[in-house]
């Protein structure tokens, strides 16, 4: 006697494929999720010795230095409206036997400040140089001029200057980007 397996088999595999948990999505939930990518980026850096804040053709001290840096990324629509929290993290090794103040100037297209901070760097000798680590979270209100700018000026201003002043300036910088998508 020869039976037939594949109707029973059949029918088993079918009231477990009607009967399997289902659940039930709601496509209002992915309205919910939020990406909050970290993104880390290198700023400025600079390498300034001390012959840059004096001028030897006309012999006068040259009080302040002073450099632009494009940032075109910042006043973007998507920064503006996906960015959190800026982390700013300035390093400066000071090797010049003078302390400095240092300012940065956030810029808008037309030159005008959007946002400013402002620092300063601990002296140092040529032979011992003098580490400053500066720190700038900025959030709310001021992220919001921060991310008008599309330039940074930096000022690097001594007290005084002379031909005979030796040792190096330099500066590392990075920033840290939280986003919100």
């Amino acid at each position: 006697m020869k039976t037939n397996l594949s109707v029973p088999v059949l029918l088993v595999l079918a009231s477990v494929f009607l009967s399997s948990c289902i659940k039930d999505t709601d496509f209002d939930e992915a309205e919910a999720i939020a990406l909050t990518p970290v993104v880390e980026l290198d700023l400025i850096y600079f390498n300034l010795t001390a012959n840059d804040f004096f001028d030897s053709t006309t012999s006068n001290p040259r009080l302040t230095v002073r450099d632009t840096t494009e940032l075109p990324f910042l006043d973007d629509g998507f920064a503006q409206e996906d960015l959190r929290k800026a982390d700013f993290l300035f390093k400066f090794t000071n090797g010049i036997p003078r302390r400095f103040d240092v300012d940065f100037q956030f810029l808008d297209q037309e030159n005008i400040e959007t946002y400013s901070t402002q620092t300063n760097v601990d002296q140092g000798t040529p032979q011992n140089s003098q580490l400053t680590d500066f720190i700038k979270i900025v959030e709310g209100d001021d992220l919001i001029e921060l991310t008008k700018a599309s330039k940074v000026v930096v000022s690097v201003t001594i007290a005084s200057s002379d031909e005979n002043l030796e040792g190096e300036l330099n500066l590392k910088s990075k920033t840290t980007y939280y986003l919100e998508l």
